[in-house]
């Protein structure tokens, strides 16, 4: 199967980077256009991204500052029991995130277009993070 990977640092603490990654407030901000779910396992989100794309996850992985990790769980077919997970581990001044969106059933045209989707989102991430910069739901993929 194949699976996406990204490794990178930003500059904030751990406690930072897992508030974005987990809270309403954090995700609506780089990701989702509207979401809910609190990140404890076994506790469902709701990830909102428009009337077509009414997402449901189970989280999985939950470590406080350290690990967060969703089973995608009523999304696209190709989403559907996927994985989408992050490590964080401060070292450096930074908080090295190791992003994985993993379980993907085959490497086709969807898979292909989230490789590059997932690189624009965590860039928007980080530039939330270290700046405060919230870009419109609509234009996320744009900048």
């Amino acid at each position: 199967m194949p699976d996406i990977y990204q490794d990178f640092p930003i500059k904030a603490s751990a406690a930072r980077v897992y508030a974005a990654v987990t809270t309403s407030e954090g995700l609506d901000c780089w990701w989702t256009k509207e979401s809910a779910g609190k990140p404890v396992e076994g506790e469902m989100y709701e990830l909102w991204f428009g009337p077509e794309y009414d997402w449901r996850a189970q989280v999985t992985r939950c470590a406080p500052d350290r690990e967060f990790e969703l089973q995608m769980t009523a999304a696209d077919a190709d989403w559907n029991g996927t994985r989408v997970g992050f490590r964080l581990e401060e070292r450096d001044g930074a908080t090295w995130v190791r992003f994985y969106h993993v379980g993907w059933p085959k490497s086709n045209d969807h898979y292909r277009i989230s490789c590059h989707c997932w690189a624009m989102y965590l860039r928007i991430m980080r530039r939330y993070i270290e700046h405060g910069e919230v870009v419109p739901y609509d234009d996320r993929l744009e900048v």
